[in-house]
């Protein structure tokens, strides 16, 4: 993938090789977003596991301390008076069967989350193959299948990220933007990490951090110390 003039520009300014504390990564990512918006920060983490494996499976959701910066557009499938709860919380789409049609046909996912109620999960499940690889499927692990609606709706607009592995075994997670104080940054990195440590599978063996690179936007990515997490 060819990079920009601005990108090579950025790579002179450190050494690719060279392992960084989580202060020491977050201070110099930030002064490497130098583009004129604000950059979203974003870790990702190579596990040593084989995701491949049921029982290696590394997944779940956290709220971040001090949320990711984002602005989270919230759909609820749910019926009766768990739409009422759902509104109330500020979710910004909320319907039964009309709102599964709208995505079935007419292709419409002008949202981030969506959060389904148990019962409602028999039909958001004939969406699975439209939903799915866009990551946006509900899933009880994430706490987006769940009967608390107000709880849900309100933690994800709060922050709530999900962890969970891609084919290579990587994760890929918003921590912030640029324009958060390094404390705030570190703090949500740290509260990540630490999340993911303690959802370790017994069946991975040897090294479990495999590498951490943290990176916005536009910025390479810095490499962070896997010995200090």
């Amino acid at each position: 993938m060819k990079r920009g003039k601005k990108y090579q520009e950025l790579l002179k300014t450190f050494d690719r090789q060279e392992i960084f504390d989580i202060e020491e990564a977050v201070a110099l990512v930030k002064k490497l977003a130098t583009a004129k918006f604000d950059e979203t920060i974003e870790l990702h983490v190579k596990l040593g596991v084989d995701s491949r494996h049921a029982d290696q499976q590394v997944r779940g959701a956290i709220v971040l301390p001090h949320g990711t910066g984002k602005s989270v557009k919230v759909l609820v499938i749910a019926k009766g008076d768990k739409l009422k709860e759902a509104e109330e919380a500020g979710a910004d789409f909320f319907g039964e069967d009309d709102m599964i049609d709208k995505i079935q046909k007419e292709n419409w996912f002008d949202f981030d989350v969506m959060i389904a109620t148990p019962d409602m999960m028999g039909k958001v499940g004939r969406l699975g193959r439209v939903l799915g690889p866009k990551g946006l499927m509900p899933n009880p692990k994430s706490g987006t299948v769940t009967m608390d609606v107000a709880k849900a709706v309100t933690d994800t607009k709060a922050g709530k990220v999900e962890y969970r592995l891609d084919k290579t075994n990587i994760m890929h997670v918003v921590i912030g933007k640029a324009s958060f104080a390094e404390e705030a940054l570190v703090e949500n990195m740290r509260v990540l990490l630490e999340t993911v440590k303690k959802a370790k599978p017994a069946a991975s063996k040897g090294q479990y951090f495999r590498s951490i690179t943290l990176a916005s936007t536009m910025s390479p990515g810095v490499k962070v110390n896997t010995a200090k997490i």
